[in-house]
C-alpha cells in the first residue's frame, strides 16, 4: 500500500516512517518542516497541497498537529487551522481518492476536566465511555477533528479509526513542580502506571488500526500502557499510591531505592486500554512491570525505537521556565 504519514518530522511521524521502512508499504512523509523522513514539505492547511500529496494513496496515518506546548506560542486560530481545517482537508481528499483507511492520532487530553476528580473522590477510571470535557484550545480542536472523522465515516463510508494516545514524548514535563520534584526518568516510569506509553507500542497500535479500519468502520480507542490497577484500587490511589503499587509490583521498591527514586504519593486518573486490545488485537509490550525488570537488569527502560527517535522539542528557542513558554 501507499501510505501518507502526516507530521513525519515529529515524534510519532518519524517513528511511523522508521517502522514502515521495514515493510512492503510505500510511505510518503508530509510535514511543514524538512526532515530525513519528509518527502512532501508543506502545510495540511493548504487544500491544493493536500490534494497533490493524496494522489494514489491507499491509507493515511494523520499525526500532524499543534500540541499542548504550543498553546502559549500559537494563536487559537492557528490551532483551528491546523488541527481542524487541516484534518478536514485530509478527509475530503481521502474520500475523493478512495482511501481504504484513515487513522487519526488524537490525545487523552480531550478528556480535559474529566481527568481531575474532586477532593475526596476516587481516582478517575478513564475508558472510552468517559465524556470528554476539553479544558483548552488543544483539547477542543482535537475533539472536533475526532468528530469530523466520525462524520466522514458515517456520510462517506471512509473507514476511520481515532487513537487517543497518552504521553509518549521524551521531553521534560511541562509542569514545573513535577520537573523539580522528580528525576525525569523517574517521573516517566511512574507515569507508565497510569498515563504513558512507549512510542513503539503507539506505532504498533497505528499499524493495527490501519489494518482493521475497513472491518471496524469507525472506532475510538485509548492507547496507553497497560495499567496494573483495577477499579478496586481507585480510592486508595488518591490517598496512598505507593501502597497500591507495592501490592501489584512489589519488586519496584528495591529498584527505586537503588536509584534514589520515589513513587508518586497519589494518582488521580488511570487510562484503560482494554477496548483497544480487544478490538484491534493490540498487545502493548512496555508496561510498568516490564520496565522495572529492564531497570533491574541495568537496561534502558525505553524501546530501541524510542531511543532512535529521541527528543524533537516543540520550540526552536528556550524559555525561562524550562523547555516551554509560559
Amino acid at each position: 500500500m501507499k501510505i501518507l504519514v502526516t507530521g513525519s518530522a515529529g515524534h510519532l511521524g518519524e517513528a511511523l516512517m522508521r517502522s514502515l521502512e521495514h515493510t512492503d508499504h510505500q510511505a510518503i512523509g508530509l510535514d511543514i518542516k524538512n526532515s530525513p523522513f519528509t518527502q512532501r514539505e508543506g502545510s495540511i492547511v493548504e487544500r491544493s497541497f493536500v490534494k497533490q500529496c493524496m494522489q494514489g494513496v491507499d491509507a493515511v496515518l494523520h499525526a500532524a498537529t499543534l500540541h499542548k506546548p504550543h498553546i502559549a506560542s500559537h494563536t487559537r486560530q492557528d490551532f483551528v487551522d491546523t488541527n481542524i481545517t487541516g484534518t478536514l482537508n485530509l478527509l475530503e481528499e481521502a474520500v475523493l481518492m478512495g482511501v481504504q483507511a484513515f487513522v487519526y492520532t488524537s490525545t487523552t487530553s480531550v478528556f480535559g476536566h474529566a481527568l481531575a476528580p474532586p477532593d475526596g473522590a476516587p481516582a478517575a477510571w478513564i475508558t472510552e465511555e468517559v465524556v470528554p470535557v476539553p479544558k483548552n484550545i488543544y483539547g477542543v480542536t482535537k475533539l472536533a477533528a475526532e468528530n469530523l472523522c466520525e462524520l466522514f465515516q458515517q456520510r462517506s463510508d471512509l473507514p476511520c479509526i481515532v487513537l487517543r494516545t497518552s504521553r509518549f514524548f521524551p521531553e521534560e514535563d511541562d509542569n514545573r513542580t513535577a520537573r523539580l520534584s522528580y528525576d525525569d526518568s523517574n517521573l516517566k516510569v511512574n507515569e507508565l502506571l497510569y498515563r504513558r506509553a512507549d512510542i513503539e507500542d503507539v506505532v504498533s497500535a497505528h499499524m493495527l488500526a490501519m489494518q482493521m479500519a475497513p472491518s471496524i468502520g469507525f472506532g475510538r480507542y485509548i492507547i496507553s500502557a497497560t495499567t496494573p490497577f483495577t477499579r478496586d484500587d481507585l480510592h486508595e490511589l488518591r490517598k496512598d499510591a505507593p501502597a497500591v503499587v507495592r501490592r501489584h509490583a512489589p519488586s519496584y521498591e528495591s529498584e527505586y531505592r537503588r536509584r534514589g527514586w520515589s513513587m508518586l504519593p497519589a494518582i488521580d486518573r488511570v487510562y484503560v486500554n482494554e477496548l483497544a486490545k480487544a478490538c484491534l488485537g493490540w498487545q502493548p509490550r512496555y508496561d510498568f512491570g516490564r520496565v522495572i525488570d529492564r531497570l533491574h537488569a541495568s537496561e534502558d527502560y525505553r524501546s530501541a525505537l524510542a531511543r532512535a527517535v529521541g527528543s524533537k522539542g516543540y520550540h526552536a528557542e528556550t524559555f525561562s521556565e524550562g523547555p516551554y513558554p509560559v
